[in-house]
C-alpha cells in the first residue's frame, strides 16, 4: 500500500481545459469515449485533471438568459452548471476510474487530488473563465502543467477563423499574449483561448502552459511524446 501510494505521489499532474466545443448538440458517446481512453493512456504517466468548458449549449442559455433580462453574475453560474453537467458526461465515460464527485471549489479540488485518480471539474467561481479556473487549479495543486485544449491549433497574431493568413505562434510570452487579448469581452459566454485573469495567474506563478487543438491525437501525441504541438506560453 505505502509503495503504490508513493506512486501516486511522484506521478506528475496535468491539468487540461477541454474545450467546450467537445460538448454540443452534435456530441456522440463515441467521442467522449475516444477522450475517456485518452485521459486512462495518460494515467499511466501522469494524473489528470480536466476542465470542462460550456460550449455553445452554455452561449446558448446565457444569450437567451441575457435577452430576458438576466444579470452578468446570475449568467455566469448558469454557464457554470452547465459546464458541470459537460464535466458529468465525460465522468459517465470514465466509469469507475474518475473520482466520483464533481468539484466546486479549490478546497474540493485538492482533496480529490489526493484520490490519484481522475479528476473532471466545470467551472468553480462566477466572473472566472474555465480558462481562469484551470490555471487557478494548476496554482492550487502545484499543478506540472497546463493544457489548454481548444477548437484552434494555438495563439495566432489574428483571428484564424476570420482571417485565413493569420499566422500560429509556436512561442509566445505572457506580455505579447495580453496586448494581443487586451481588449477581450468579458460578459459571460464570451471567453476564448486565455484571459487576462488566467494570464496573471499563469505569470505569478509560472505554470508551464500550452494552447493546443481539442483533439485525442494532437494532446496525446503532446502528453506521451511530447511533440511540438501548438503554442508555449512562456514566463
Amino acid at each position: 500500500m505505502k509503495n503504490s501510494q508513493t506512486l501516486k505521489q511522484k506521478k506528475k499532474i496535468l491539468v487540461i481545459k477541454l474545450s467546450g466545443s467537445v460538448f454540443n448538440f452534435k456530441t456522440t458517446s463515441q467521442s467522449l469515449r475516444q477522450y475517456a481512453r485518452l485521459l486512462l493512456e495518460m494515467q499511466t504517466r501522469v494524473q489528470p485533471i480536466v476542465v470542462s468548458g460550456g460550449g455553445i449549449i452554455a452561449r446558448n442559455y446565457v444569450n437567451l438568459a441575457r435577452s430576458l433580462g438576466s444579470d452578468e453574475s446570475s449568467l455566469d453560474i448558469m454557464g457554470i452548471e452547465i459546464s458541470r453537467l459537460n464535466a458529468k458526461l465525460l465522468s459517465a465515460a470514465l466509469g469507475d476510474y474518475v473520482y466520483p464527485v464533481i468539484p466546486t471549489n479549490l478546497e474540493e479540488m485538492s482533496i480529490a487530488c489526493e484520490s490519484g485518480k481522475i479528476i473532471v471539474s466545470g467551472g468553480l467561481h462566477p466572473g472566472q473563465s474555465t480558462n481562469a479556473t484551470s490555471a487557478l487549479i494548476c496554482e492550487k495543486i502545484k499543478a506540472d502543467r497546463f493544457l489548454n485544449a481548444t477548437d484552434v491549433n494555438g495563439i495566432y497574431d489574428s483571428d484564424p477563423n476570420k482571417n485565413p493568413k493569420a499566422k500560429m505562434f509556436k512561442e509566445i510570452t505572457i506580455k505579447k499574449c495580453m496586448d494581443l487579448l487586451n481588449t477581450e469581452s468579458t460578459q459571460a459566454g464570451s471567453y476564448d483561448l486565455m484571459d487576462i485573469v488566467a494570464l496573471k495567474v499563469i505569470e505569478r506563478s509560472k505554470i508551464p502552459t500550452w494552447v493546443i487543438k481539442s483533439d485525442p491525437r494532437v494532446i496525446r501525441n503532446l502528453v506521451m511524446k511530447n511533440s511540438q504541438s501548438g503554442t508555449k506560453i512562456t514566463t
